[in-house]
């Protein structure tokens, strides 16, 4: 009885030590707290709106590099958005504009019929990409299909620059050259992006709308006449 009293007190021997009072005790008795992981940058309510718009352009920017340099990166998939695109878009309507089609009701490309065929040929190949097994979300495809029009809209740009300073032999050359350059640099961009996300064995069922898609928006500049 008494041993099994001893073992359920094992520092009974040492309830009567005591510790004369000139030893100072000492010692740290705190509990270490873990820093913060939480990221303060990541929080942007307090931040300043000139800060988040020039963050924003700077993202922006970054994505247009990608494309003109395209390769395999995540970028544009993990930090997508549709400024850019909605850019390029309403910067092509634009710029469509005026032609000569326009004034003799000819069925030249309007504002709202450009961005109805950007957009409307987006979300048709985003579905196809779906329906075919593809692993991107909807608003990445979208990111990736909008952001690719950037050659395209330069083209334009370049084209009616052309038109106002060569004859219409040499100018028409010249632009057949420019949008046969930017048309093959968005489908090779985008097809790009957008090549691991699909099933090796239905990855031309893929690039061939895309490759459509990219070619009616290279015929609208192509045709375009002031």
């Amino acid at each position: 009885m008494a041993s099994a009293q001893e073992a359920s007190r094992p520092f009974a021997a040492f309830s009567d030590v005591s510790i004369p009072e000139d030893i100072p005790v000492e010692g740290d008795i705190s509990v270490p707290v873990a820093p913060s992981t939480r990221d303060d940058g990541l929080s942007t309510l307090d931040e300043p709106v000139k800060e988040t718009v020039l963050r924003d352009l700077r993202a922006v920017g970054n994505k247009f590099v990608h494309v003109l340099y395209p390769k395999r990166s995540s970028v544009l998939l993990r930090d997508w958005d549709l400024w850019g695109p909605l850019l390029l878009c309403v910067t092509l309507a634009l710029l469509l504009q005026g032609g000569a089609a326009d004034s003799n009701d000819q069925g030249g490309p309007q504002f709202a019929e450009v961005f109805v065929i950007v957009w409307f040929g987006s979300i048709v190949i985003t579905l196809n990409s779906k329906l075919l097994g593809g692993t991107l979300s909807f608003f990445q495809s979208l990111c990736v299909l909008g952001y690719c029009i950037m050659p395209l809209t330069v083209a334009m740009a370049v084209c009616r620059v052309v038109l106002f300073t060569t004859v219409e032999t040499v100018g028409f050359a010249v632009r057949l050259l420019v949008v046969t350059a930017s048309f093959g640099w968005s489908t090779f961009a985008s097809t790009a992006f957008l090549a691991d996300s699909q099933p090796a064995n239905r990855k031309a069922l893929v690039v061939y709308p895309v490759f459509l898609f990219y070619f009616v928006i290279g015929w609208m500049i192509l045709t375009f006449s002031p």
